[in-house]
């Protein structure tokens, strides 16, 4: 897998237009570039520059690196990149609002954390305390969940929206006194002894976090490319869950990091592709709490969400 990164194309999203980040054939007819979105020198989001590895002949892709799963999710709708590795949330937001954007696959699972600073041990310790939180978020969502299983009013605590790279270092600074946050956040505040204050599964939503996706209006001009793409994801994704100590060292050198510190957080996910029954009910239990708490006014159906035909069987 050596070299797989440099020679992968990465772009900026402003480097590209329009047409240019549209699938399409090169001059000669005979290769097709497809546009990824994803995030930067992250596990989880790290697929799409392995995919040219596992793409079918005549296929490549492009990956446009962008800052945020809600910026992802945009880039997709507009159709400046032709698929995306970004957050269920933001995806169950714009179908909310009948935007098009459909999830096609599973990327990866998990990567929450909820935790708590010197002297808080538990959900019930944070009464008072200041905690930070993703805004929009899978995680944000679990976060409301667990306080009202729990019994605690959100305005009993003083909840702060902080970027996740600033969460571990927002704790141990003392800014904030606790989080519900993601990794790598999670993995380096337990390795300087904060705790974890409860399973953060533990709600409907289950473990659900990203997912591949893509348009309608794409899956219907061109459902054989949707298929090419998705199959190169699942190839992807089984290759890295077995294969950790190939392409992780490859990834910090690319991008650099604590391989240490990757290597805990990537415990703490679970690479996929299918789009399983139990996956279909937790994305809808999602959607179902987004409406309970407000962040939309009407819930979508997995079957407005996602489409099954092309992800392979669980």
């Amino acid at each position: 897998m050596a070299g797989t990164v440099a020679a992968t194309t990465v772009l900026a999203l402003a480097a590209c237009s329009s047409d240019s980040a549209e699938a399409s054939g090169s001059d000669d007819g005979g290769t097709q570039t497809v546009t990824i979105g994803t995030l930067r020198g992250q596990p989880h989001f790290y697929a799409p520059f392995l995919y040219d590895e596992y793409a079918p002949e005549g296929v490549e892709f492009e990956v446009v690196v962008l800052d945020t799963a809600p910026s992802l999710t945009d880039a997709v709708i507009s159709g400046a990149v032709d698929f995306a590795i970004t957050g269920v949330v933001a995806t169950v937001a714009s179908v909310a609002q009948d935007r098009d954007i459909t999830l096609v696959a599973s990327a990866a699972d998990g990567g929450f954390g909820f935790i708590g600073g010197e002297g808080i041990e538990t959900v019930a310790d944070l009464t008072g305390k200041t905690v930070g939180y993703i805004q929009g978020s899978a995680p944000e969502i679990a976060m409301r969940l667990i306080l009202e299983e729990n019994g605690i009013d959100p305005s009993s605590l003083e909840l702060i929206a902080v970027p996740p790279p600033e969460m571990a270092s927002a704790l141990g600074s003392g800014s904030i006194d606790a989080f519900f946050g993601t990794e790598i956040a999670v993995s380096l505040a337990t390795a300087a002894g904060a705790n974890e204050l409860t399973d953060p599964y533990a709600t409907p939503i289950g473990r659900v976090n990203l997912g591949l996706t893509t348009t309608g209006a794409l899956i219907a001009e061109d459902p054989e490319l949707v298929q090419q793409v998705v199959d190169t994801h699942a190839e992807t994704t089984e290759y890295m869950a077995d294969n950790v100590d190939e392409w992780l060292p490859e990834m910090v050198a690319e991008f650099g990091g604590d391989q240490g510190v990757f290597e805990s957080a990537l415990d703490n996910f679970w690479l996929r592709a299918d789009l399983s029954e139990e996956y279909q009910t937790q994305v809808e239990a999602l959607a179902d709490a987004m409406v309970t708490l407000g962040v939309i006014d009407t819930a979508p159906t997995a079957a407005d969400l996602v489409d099954t035909s092309f992800a392979p069987s669980a």
